[in-house]
Parts: structure tokens; C-alpha cells; sequence
């Protein structure tokens, strides 16, 4: 249940909330990036094309380029933000509230292609219109990991940067000012919210079953089919 798309709210929520929270050390930092991408990388194995078999070693060697490539990303942009003296603190703080955004974004495309790149090597399979099989395409494995990568890139969209700038508004307000004890609350529910918009807004973007011109792909699938179109299943 946590690694299925209707899990992906109640589950990831908490590991978004941990991404934002203010004044991170470098520790605090490598601990959410790595629960999230660890997070991320079961989901994308889960909700692969999963026609052809994939073995574990496979798993742990894009689980473990995924978090690597996540960690390294946050860490240097926040080494970098800390190091930049023309920032007050005030907006070096505004600033690191953003920092998880680029890092997730950039770690996403490594994780959905590092978990998945078994697709790549031997492609998926694509069906006629009335569902036969024609032939197994790595050109469409290509084209469903693309679509796949480009949800990952939106769905953190609203997830990361609405909340610091909601919170930015929120923090001032005469109410959490005189009570900061609310803020994680109050933050965990913007973050919840934004959430709950992404996800369907990301994974809508093209549809589970993609469909692709026969022209496009390698010779003898477009000769083992009359249809000018198939169509394959990309995943979530």
C-alpha cells in the first residue's frame, strides 16, 4: 500500500513536510533526501511496465544511484547557498526553503530511469488496437520512461515551492506568531493540500496507456502490424 499511487498522498506527505522544515543541518538534509528518494524508488518499481521480469540486483542498483544522486544534489546546493555572502539571512533562509525543489526534481529523472532502465535493455511490449501483442519496442520503453520523467518533474512543482512561499505569508500573521508551536501543523496541512493537487495534476499528463505511431518504431514491429498505431503501457 505505501508504493501505490493512491498511498503516494498519506505516505509522502510526512517526508514533504520534513523536506521543508526551516534551518536544515547537513544531516537533517541527507536523512529526508534519502526517506525520499527511497520512498520514490519503491513507487517507481512498483508502478513500472512490469512485462518483463526484473531482477533485485537491478533494484538495489538504481535504489542506490537514486539516493546517492539526491543526496549529492541537496547537499551541494545547500553548501552553496550557505557560501553565498551577498544573501542576508533572511533571504538565505528563503532561499534554502527552495533548495529541496531542483534537488528532488533532478533526483527523480535519475531515479525513474535508474530504477526502470531494465525497460531501456529490453524493451516493453506494445499491443494492436484490438490488445494482441505485436512485438517487444525499445524505442517505446524510451518514450514511456520520457513521459514518466517529465510527471516527476512536475509533481514536486507544487509540492515544493507553493509551501515556502504559503509559509512565508502564513509565519507573519499575528496567530503563529503568538503561538509557533502551530507552524508544523499548520505546515503539514499546506503541504498536504498541495499534494493532494499535484499528484493527479502530474500523473494526468499523458495517460497510462500511451499510444505511438508504428513509423516510429523499429522495422519489424511496423512490419508485424497493418495499424498505423500501437499502444504500450508506460507506467506510473
Amino acid at each position: 500500500m505505501p508504493f501505490r499511487m493512491s498511498g503516494y498522498i498519506p505516505f509522502g506527505t510526512p517526508i514533504v513536510v520534513g523536506l521543508l522544515l526551516p534551518n536544515q543541518t547537513l544531516a537533517s538534509t541527507v536523512f529526508w533526501q534519502w526517506l525520499n528518494q527511497s520512498h520514490n524508488a519503491c513507487v517507481n518499481y512498483a508502478n513500472r511496465n512490469a512485462t518483463k521480469p526484473s531482477p533485485v540486483s537491478k533494484f538495489i542498483q538504481g535504489y542506490l544511484g537514486a539516493v546517492i544522486s539526491a543526496v549529492s544534489i541537496a547537499v551541494g546546493l545547500n553548501v552553496l547557498v550557505q557560501k553565498a555572502n551577498k544573501f542576508t539571512p533572511a533571504t538565505r533562509l528563503l532561499v534554502q526553503r527552495f533548495v529541496p525543489f531542483p534537488a528532488v526534481a533532478s533526483a527523480n529523472i535519475c531515479n525513474v530511469v535508474l530504477m526502470r532502465y531494465g525497460e531501456l535493455q529490453e524493451g516493453i511490449d506494445v499491443l494492436d488496437g484490438d490488445g494482441n501483442l505485436v512485438g517487444s519496442s525499445k524505442i517505446a520503453a524510451r518514450h514511456a520512461l520520457l513521459e514518466t520523467a517529465l510527471t516527476r518533474v512536475v509533481l514536486p512543482m507544487p509540492i515544493l515551492v507553493l509551501p515556502p512561499i504559503v509559509m512565508s505569508v502564513l509565519e507573519k500573521t499575528a496567530l503563529l506568531q503568538a503561538r509557533p508551536r502551530l507552524l508544523l501543523p499548520v505546515q503539514s496541512l499546506v503541504c498536504l493540500a498541495a499534494f493532494g493537487l499535484a499528484l493527479p495534476l502530474a500523473i494526468s499528463l499523458f495517460p497510462q496507456m500511451s499510444e505511438i505511431e508504428t513509423s516510429q518504431l523499429e522495422p519489424e514491429i511496423a512490419q508485424a502490424t497493418s495499424g498505423r498505431t500501437v499502444v504500450y503501457n508506460k507506467g506510473l
